[in-house]
């Protein structure tokens, strides 16, 4: 049996160890304390902080862009969007439900929203629904007791002043996609993130990160519902522990494009599927880019609709394909001036020489037809251009080799990317014996040299390189690359990048030919024979070239049946490359009207309202000179053609008289 002091020994030594336990226990809090206050006080004082309030980011506004003459094309506008903050989502199928109603969206539509973005922190806010009605706005704001995680976010959307007018052009923006994030982020070493909106295409896509600024943010104090109870100030944010940020607008972009050009272009393309487009023959200045059908890039940035994408992708005339520079055509008649310059520099022709062309040209067992039934007779260089004489043409390609016509044509600028500031162009294609042999493993053919000449078979150009290449040809030879940026410019006006004309080659062909071609492409306008007389206008002194593209091959039936009776996609591609003032070249400009039929009544009139616009804004004294003096010519020669034709009707009456009085007699 155990004595009293045995029993008191043992209590002893058990309090003595609950005793020790409890010190350490103690010691053991004191130190935690001591840990999470002291040594990481800081560090949870800023988590307590934050759980407390909420990071609101503020989205900075994009730069603008501005045409040449400081008109704004892009610009900026407050949107309210419909957020939910997944923290703050108490009861989350009873608000969902509740903020269907009010959105007018399905509890199915709202919970994928927020399944996508699963991925991210739960404190960052989920756009439900951009640019919320009045009444929306509203009902959400009145309602906020009731739809706890529910709030009404500020958006600056991006706005496009002239809507489709040149929209592939400055491009368009949208929310990055998830598979678009890990491949931007390498690409533009930027942390983009989920809901970021970037330029998907044109000058948008180009500068983006140019346009785009830096975003900031504010933390605003909340309850335990999320719900908003004051704006937190910097000097209020606890010690300095946490910063508001202000955010800081992108950069803004003139360009070199002239928004009343665009505007003049887009309306003569009214109706029609094609392009046009102008440059400054002295700098390579983008003057005007317009492709039609097109598309409302505002629609893109608002949040773009079921309905309003599937009306572009069904459309099957492709309306977000920029034609100017994605799409690439034979060039037809308008590369007959190309294969005129090679015989003229190789000495194959002088400007004085003739050769007789009749209705067909016969190469080994085929005849290649001309457009006129009866031929032309005898023709030299300038009939050849002013009347588009398809057997001239043929003639000189057998004099040719055809990669001596495509030296000529690479020379200005044909066959490869003009280097402009867009995605996606192509290069074009002018065809050599090389490129043949390589691409389909047979030998060139001399019958495809004579479809080359005329602008058919291979050849494929760009509605841009055609301009360019006329561009040169008025200049004396000077290839310029394209250049559409004018000046980038902060909010302050300082200038931090400015374009310069760069030079990308010399064509090395002589004054003289490229004299005879300007004066030949002036009769084409200008003579009352030319292919381009009835619909060139007054005022422009305009030079060109009209051409017809066909887009198949055609029998002798169909070659000289009408155009116009063809199903659709069986007619003709209308072409016009033309400069102004011919005398004094200023500005070039090209237009394809897609199964247009005719380059004369299609194109022209597209490049002649074009070529108008523009010189009546930049030389208004000299247009109205030369419209007076094209109307005179206009009207003295209509009377000329009148009297003639009386004159042949009074001689034919005469000669019906005299027969009938043989016969009396």
């Amino acid at each position: 049996m155990f004595g009293e002091d045995d029993i008191v020994k043992s209590h002893k030594l058990r309090a003595d160890l609950i005793g020790h336990i409890m010190v350490i226990c103690f010691l053991g809090i004191v130190a935690r304390l001591w840990f999470l206050q002291v040594f990481h006080g800081e560090r949870f004082l800023e988590y307590s902080t934050k759980n407390r309030l909420r990071k609101e980011i503020q989205k900075a506004p994009r730069g603008m862009i501005y045409s040449r003459n400081n008109q704004v094309m892009v610009y900026n506008t407050p949107r309210f969007d419909a957020v939910i903050t997944p923290q703050f989502l108490k009861n989350k199928k009873e608000t969902i439900k509740k903020l269907s109603v009010i959105l007018e969206m399905t509890e199915k539509q709202i919970a994928k929203r927020l399944k996508k973005y699963l991925g991210q922190p739960k404190y960052v806010p989920v756009i439900i629904k951009k640019n919320l009605s009045n009444r929306e706005l509203a009902i959400i704001e009145t309602e906020n007791n009731k739809l706890p995680g529910v709030t009404v976010n500020t958006f600056i959307s991006r706005e496009y002043s002239d809507k489709e007018i040149g929209s592939h052009l400055v491009g368009y923006i949208s929310e990055i996609s998830q598979s678009q994030l890990p491949k931007y982020k390498k690409r533009d070493r930027f942390n983009y993130k989920l809901g970021d909106f970037i330029g998907q295409s044109g000058i948008e896509q180009k500068y983006d990160l140019k346009l785009r600024g830096e975003d900031g943010h504010v933390f605003v104090e909340v309850d335990a519902r999320g719900r908003m109870k004051r704006y937190i100030g910097n000097e209020s944010l606890f010690g300095g522990t946490i910063n508001n940020k202000q955010s800081k607008p992108g950069n803004n972009i003139k360009l070199t494009i002239d928004r009343d050009m665009q505007i003049a272009a887009y309306k003569a393309l009214e109706g029609k599927v094609g392009s046009a487009v102008a440059v400054d023959v002295h700098t390579g200045e983008i003057l005007t880019m317009v492709s039609r059908p097109s598309f409302d890039p505002s629609q893109f940035s608002r949040g773009l609709s079921s309905e309003y994408w599937n009306s572009l992708v069904q459309n099957e005339n492709n309306p977000m394909w920029d034609r100017t520079v994605q799409e690439h055509y034979a060039p037809g008649s308008t590369f007959k001036t190309i294969t005129a310059i090679a015989a003229l520099e190789e000495g194959v022709i002088t400007s004085d020489k003739e050769l007789s062309c009749g209705p067909s040209f016969r190469l080994g067992k085929r005849n290649y037809h001309d457009w006129k039934r009866g031929g032309h007779g005898m023709t030299d260089v300038y009939k050849s251009l002013r009347r588009s004489v398809d057997v001239y043409y043929y003639k000189l390609a057998t004099l040719m080799d055809i990669d001596t016509i495509s030296e000529y044509a690479k020379r200005l600028g044909f066959g490869k990317k003009t280097g402009i500031e867009l995605s996606r162009e192509r290069p074009g294609l002018i065809p050599t014996k090389e490129w043949k042999k390589k691409r389909f493993g047979i030998p060139w053919q001399k019958g495809e040299t004579l479809s080359c000449a005329i602008g058919q078979s291979f050849v494929l150009a760009t509605p841009l390189q055609l301009a360019l290449a006329y561009a040169a040809i008025a200049n004396g030879g000077k290839v310029y690359k394209p250049i559409l940026l004018k000046e980038i410019f902060t909010n302050e006006g300082e200038v931090i990048q400015k374009a310069d004309t760069e030079l990308i080659s010399n064509a090395n062909i002589s004054d003289k030919t490229l004299k005879t071609i300007r004066k030949a492409l002036s009769q084409v306008a200008y003579d009352p024979k030319g292919t381009a007389w009835w619909y060139k206008g007054f005022g422009t002194r305009m030079a060109g070239k009209t051409g017809t593209a066909q887009v198949r091959s055609m029998n002798k039936k169909e070659l000289f049946s009408k155009c116009e009776e063809m199903p659709m996609k069986s007619r003709h591609h209308g072409v016009f490359v033309g400069f102004a003032p011919s005398h004094d070249p200023k500005i070039a400009v090209a237009s394809v009207v897609e199964h247009g039929c005719h380059g004369s009544s299609a194109a022209v009139p597209v490049v002649r309202d074009v070529m108008i616009a523009y010189m009546k804004k930049y030389y208004p004294q000299d247009f109205k000179r030369y419209e007076k003096e094209d109307r005179a010519f206009y009207k003295k020669w209509i009377a000329a053609r009148y009297k003639k034709k009386e004159e042949v009707k009074t001689n034919a009456e005469a000669g019906q008289t005299s027969t009938e009085n043989k016969e009396t007699e």
